[in-house]
């Protein structure tokens, strides 16, 4: 048989293409090699940087106890091909194809996992001093700002915004932080809950205005709607991030109301051999009986294996995996390590652990007599044996999880 006739042969290498170099593509491509996918694997990133997590971008890269992030990947011993500074145009499902700005990449399998990107505050465009803070150049050019010790304005208090208002307090800038909501993480917590929450910005010497709406950015300064004037020789904003999905349009992959990737349960999108995880794809979710949008970091680390082992059982005619996960996030702000998991939008009950002026405290959500969601500050042990109750769906002792002495495993019917 001549070499010819071998390799017309020989099957086709399967291709995978993973479009976003963060956390959830380099997980993909990682959960593909552990799983035994043996084709090609392609990673393509819009930024030039060598793939690097997000989250020390608002501690230590910015205020310079770390110059990078980087994945401690080797991709070229994965097999991993690298395609960085490369922009995802548009998706050609009759193809297989993805058109970047260097021209159409084929695919077998397709993975989206482009993340997504902070909400501009509308007509501070283009104004000297305004950053936002997601990649590792945005925090390459506040660095500076924090080591000057300039007046700051920080845009929102959400995770975001208190964890760089923390952060540029520690670097000794003077911190204000205006929020048009009552209270901080309105769009994520309670009342209640986060009520406890305002005190710590006045402990850490940061000023929280509240029912604050910026009329207008100008350099060196940020004008309320009161009319108030702030002087600001940096202004950040931190008023939420949407799936970065637009270049997608016209391509046949259905997006939700948000932008974001519908995916069903097995982060399988409408168009076939098409998935999506991460930051950029909702999901229906079994345990919570709703969709979910999950913006956070375990669940770009999660997912990906879901999508690995489905990506290979297509070509088996396995059954396909289903990614139904207990949602999982942390943030450190003003001296406090703040964890939470599950969901609790669908609770009926809310039971506190600990006093919210203390130091550690936390706060249970129930459905009739399960555990759907937490919140747990400075209390480590009620995160992790919190998330395994939910999990498992044990029913609890109301009265014993209100007794911060008892172990929550202990709480238990």
């Amino acid at each position: 048989m001549s070499e010819e006739t071998r390799e017309a042969d020989r099957p086709a290498e399967r291709r995978v293409v993973v479009v976003g170099a963060g956390m959830a593509g380099v997980q993909t491509a990682v959960a593909l090699r552990d799983q035994g996918f043996d084709g090609r694997v392609t990673l393509i990133g819009a930024e030039p940087h060598q793939p690097y997590d997000r989250p020390p971008l608002s501690k230590a890269v910015l205020l310079g106890t770390a110059e990078h992030s980087a994945f401690d990947v080797d991709f070229e011993s994965l097999g991993v091909e690298l395609r960085l500074g490369t922009e995802a145009l548009g998706v050609r499902p009759a193809d297989h194809e993805l058109d970047t700005g260097s021209g159409p990449v084929p695919y077998d399998a397709l993975v989206l996992a482009t993340g997504a990107e902070p909400i501009r505050l509308p007509g501070a465009e283009g104004v000297p001093g305004v950053h936002l803070l997601r990649t590792l150049d945005d925090a390459e050019r506040l660095r500076p700002v924090l080591a000057r010790r300039h007046d700051i304005v920080v845009v929102g208090a959400g995770w975001i915004g208190a964890e760089f208002a923390t952060a540029a307090r520690e670097a000794g800038c003077a911190v204000t932080v205006v929020e048009a909501a009552d209270r901080p993480l309105a769009g994520a917590l309670p009342a209640e809950v986060a009520a406890p929450m305002t005190a710590w910005y006045a402990d850490s010497g940061t000023e929280l205005r509240t029912h604050a709406r910026v009329e207008r950015v100008e350099p060196g300064a940020v004008l309320l709607d009161d009319g108030s004037r702030l002087p600001a020789d940096a202004v950040v904003v931190g008023i939420g991030a949407r799936p970065a999905t637009a270049w997608l349009t016209g391509s046949g992959v259905e997006l939700g109301p948000h932008g974001e990737v519908l995916a069903d349960a097995s982060l399988r999108t409408s168009v076939p051999d098409v998935y999506a995880v991460g930051d950029c794809a909702s999901f229906p979710s079994g345990r919570y009986g709703e969709r979910l949008l999950v913006h956070h970091w375990d669940n770009a680390l999660q997912g990906p294996r879901t999508v690995a082992a489905n990506i290979l059982g297509s070509a088996t005619g396995e059954a396909p995996a289903v990614y139904d996960p207990v949602p999982y996030f942390w943030s450190e702000q003003f001296g406090r390590f703040v964890q939470y998991a599950g969901h609790h939008t669908g609770a009926d009950t809310t039971l506190w652990r600990g006093d919210p002026a203390g130091p550690a405290w936390t706060v249970c959500w129930l459905r009739e007599d399960r555990m759907v969601a937490l919140l747990a500050v400075g209390r480590p042990r009620d995160l992790a044996q919190g998330r395994r109750l939910i999990e498992s769906g044990t029913p609890m002792n109301p009265e014993l999880i209100a007794d911060p002495a008892t172990p929550l495993k202990a709480a238990t019917a």
